[in-house]
């Protein structure tokens, strides 16, 4: 039987990968091509930490290339 502590645990995980999940659907209503970029930014950070708490590291590659991309792209504007 699992522990409180580890139900908790798995609980605050699953919200972070759901607040991430809001974070970067959120970023579609952004109306500056720059703020929307930055929110996606925050967005896979917090996919980044999601996939790297649940051990998916396609998760974490997959926003660690969204991240890099939205900075890039950003930077040139």
């Amino acid at each position: 039987m699992r522990s409180h502590h580890e139900a908790m645990e798995r609980v605050v995980i699953e919200y972070l990968g759901w607040t991430a999940t809001a974070v970067f659907v959120g970023s579609y209503f952004c109306a500056r091509p720059s703020a929307l970029k930055r929110v996606q930014m925050v967005g896979a950070l917090m996919w980044v930490v999601y996939g790297l708490l649940i051990g998916a590291s396609p998760v974490v590659a997959a926003n660690l290339l969204v991240f890099g991309a939205a900075a890039w792209t950003m930077s040139r504007s």
